[in-house]
């Protein structure tokens, strides 16, 4: 399935002699890692012939339920694809008890053809747009998460971890705060340590507003995919180092009512085939002739399609706790510089630099139909040339009358109605993905289940 799987295989032996295991895997649609783990003398066939998976696997609730949507799972059988290797993603596993390595996979069909509903071949799809335009976006993500402890109280659910140095809760915000890292920093050592070997770079480790709350950047990288795929193993290096030191890492969205919610910011801009960054313009940041043209209407397309794409920006109940006024989760679709209150920020940089701040997405969206959805927003607007009119300055609640959905019943009668979703990422697709998102809201609400014993 490869050009030379047996070299690939070997080269990595030959570093690391001791692995016994291979974990083969993909992240769902809620980015749980499902796949199956294979004795290391049996590995080499997933090299050769790939792994047979379920296609559903893409379509099950986040408790890993089949919920049948659009009659696909139990009405067709519920056949399988063949999983493929990411073999660039052929990594260490460094928090298993024995010594394990990592790699994920995609799916196709016997032809070849990559899977329909498999979330990071949506986001090919709109990559081949951009191709068509002669351009390549550069993406950078930054996750926010909680540490907390490994066990939870059914009455009071999550609990921030621990100080190492005192064993004390954390109660204060001290946000940016070096000695909160400082506290932690045996485990910020092994997380970038373990994705060093990933090939991921983290350009910066910071605390966030909230008690046990931190943030993580991502170097920026001129490959969406690329950038998609190290997004989910930084996920899972995070939370399974957590476990090696006793905690817990959420990507939930809002796991406390009373403290800040958790994002996924997204930085994204788009070069020319010389690469240069086309979002530039001449004239002075924070005026408007520093954005180029095709910068001005990629802000019209994001602003225009931000209330249609909230059922992929918040894909589930929990998600929407993270939207209220005076909070840093924008509640408006609107755009500024320097201004950490609007949706779409336009950060103080060089030229070169010149980007915008996706603020919307919370920590547990999608990676690959977050940047999808992003993107074809971008496509959309430089096709419509679409105006994203004066940027916000100030107090952002009363300088704007346009919201967004604030439950996900209706953000997610919007994406199914949404003839622009359905136009970049299928109108099956977005059909079967509001199904399954649908499904999970009512099986939480009918079992009248706590939100943190679903999804922290």
């Amino acid at each position: 399935m490869s050009t030379q799987p047996d070299s690939v295989l070997d080269q990595y032996l030959e570093r690391y002699p001791q692995t016994r295991y291979l974990d083969a895997y993909i992240p769902d649609l809620s980015c749980i890692i499902r796949g199956k783990r294979y004795p290391i003398e049996e590995a080499g066939k997933l090299f050769h012939d790939g792994m047979m998976l379920p296609g559903s696997t893409f379509l099950l609730t986040v408790n890993g339920d089949s919920k049948d949507p659009e009659n696909l799972g139990y009405s067709d059988g519920d056949p399988d694809e063949i999983a493929i290797p990411i073999v660039e993603t052929l990594a260490p596993c460094a928090w298993t008890d024995l010594p394990t390595a990592q790699m994920m996979l995609t799916l196709t069909g016997l032809d070849g053809t990559p899977y329909y509903y498999e979330p990071r071949n949506v986001l090919r799809r709109i990559l081949d747009q951009f191709d068509s335009l002669g351009l390549c976006p550069v993406v950078a993500f930054e996750p926010e998460f909680y540490l907390l402890e490994p066990d939870m109280d059914d009455e009071t659910g999550p609990v921030p971890a621990h100080l190492p140095s005192t064993g004390k809760q954390p109660t204060a915000t001290q946000v940016y705060s070096i000695d909160e890292v400082e506290e932690f920093s045996r485990y910020f050592d092994q997380v970038v340590s373990v994705c060093k070997d990933q090939g991921i770079r983290i350009s910066a480790i910071s605390k966030e507003y909230s008690p046990g709350q931190f943030e993580l950047n991502l170097h920026h990288v001129d490959d969406a995919l690329l950038a998609a795929d190290q997004y989910v193993m930084l996920r899972r290096t995070i939370q399974g180092v957590a476990r090696i030191h006793n905690m817990r890492a959420t990507f939930m969205a809002k796991p406390f009512p009373e403290h800040s919610g958790s994002g996924l910011h997204v930085h994204i801009s788009l070069l020319d085939k010389s690469g240069k960054n086309v979002f530039s313009g001449d004239g002075q940041y924070g005026e408007m002739d520093s954005l180029s043209d095709l910068m001005r209407y990629s802000l019209g397309g994001v602003r225009k399609t931000m209330a249609e794409s909230m059922g992929v920006f918040a894909p589930n109940v929990n998600a929407y706790r993270r939207f209220r006024p005076d909070s840093y989760a924008p509640i408006r679709d609107d755009w500024g510089f320097e201004n950490r209150f609007v949706a779409f920020r336009i950060p103080k940089s060089n030229p070169e630099a010149r980007r915008i701040e996706h603020r919307i997405a919370g920590a547990d969206a999608n990676p690959y139909l977050l940047i999808a959805t992003i993107l074809a927003g971008i496509h959309y607007g430089i096709q419509q040339k679409i105006d994203p009119g004066p940027p916000t300055i100030g107090d952002t609640v009363a300088s704007q009358s346009r919201t967004i959905p604030t439950e996900i019943d209706q953000a997610m009668s919007l994406s199914r109605k949404s003839q622009f979703l359905a136009d970049y990422l299928g109108e099956q697709y977005i059909r079967v993905y509001t199904t399954c998102k649908l499904e999970e809201y009512n099986t939480f609400k009918a079992r009248e289940i706590q939100e943190f014993k679903w999804y922290v």
